[in-house]
């Protein structure tokens, strides 16, 4: 991991980027100007010059935006000229619990209305509501992606990217109502985790677009050699790929 460390703690110049840490409320009912630690989630906005659409990272269990592979999966996407957010969809409170009893790493529903409320965030926020969104979900984070994309959201979203995910967590029921394009990636090793994402992918009865890529000898972190920068890479071309479709198709409406 020497050279993906090395990768991540690059610095991009101010002129490039626009990178700061947000606070999103939970609790619809409290104004921004009133968010305290105990009702809102922390993320880390990342927003490169010229950006068309940004990345929203749904963690897996035990994990936070400070999870060193998401993290570098987000700057290879910065450098790509994509913006990202990283957040965390438990507030420190719940956190601090979840690590001694493992209370919420596995409440899909809890997790998913937490990225709904973290996509409300962008859309209405002035400087991503006019992005192109996507999702990166991994581990148990992808079911909560892709809940999220099934629910309210299912207009917002236009691409989903899971990488070592539990979409068979999301359900039967949400998993026939995504819509968007949705890309799983596996290591090919992670055995058990390729029949979880096979099966999920073959419920999305409304995505057209949607394909299982397996990792040639990755495990379920993708510590290998070149494996987590093969992630990157594909979830940097199917990010690029639905955001530009997404563009054209909206520019023909217009014209229509």
């Amino acid at each position: 991991m020497n050279k993906i460390d090395h990768r991540m703690n690059k610095e991009a110049s101010d002129d490039q980027r626009h990178e700061r840490i947000i606070r999103i409320p939970i609790d619809e009912k409290k104004q921004s100007s009133n968010v305290h630690f105990s009702n809102s989630l922390e993320g880390n906005l990342v927003i490169p010059n010229g950006a068309e659409g940004i990345i929203v990272f749904a963690h897996g269990s035990g994990s936070s935006r400070h999870s060193p592979r998401n993290q570098y999966v987000s700057r290879v996407l910065n450098d790509a000229g994509l913006a990202t957010l990283l957040t965390d969809l438990l507030t420190g409170e719940e956190e601090e619990i979840d690590a001694k009893a493992r209370q919420h790493r596995f409440n899909i529903e809890l997790l998913s209305k937490r990225l709904v409320a973290v996509t409300n965030w962008v859309v209405q926020n002035p400087e991503t509501q006019k992005l192109y969104v996507g999702y990166f979900g991994a581990s148990t984070g992808a079911a909560a992606a892709l809940v999220a994309a099934a629910s309210e959201c299912r207009n917002i979203i236009s691409a989903i990217v899971s990488r070592g995910g539990r979409p068979d967590l999301a359900g039967s029921e949400a998993l026939k109502n995504v819509q968007a394009p949705t890309l799983f990636i596996v290591g090919e090793k992670d055995v058990e985790v390729i029949d979880m994402n096979n099966n999920a992918m073959n419920q999305l009865q409304k995505v057209e677009r949607k394909k299982l890529k397996i990792i040639p000898g990755a495990t379920h972190l993708f510590e290998e050699s070149g494996a987590l920068e093969e992630v990157a890479r594909l979830a940097r071309g199917w990010f690029q790929c639905y955001f530009l479709i997404k563009k054209h198709s909206q520019q023909q409406q217009r014209q229509q």
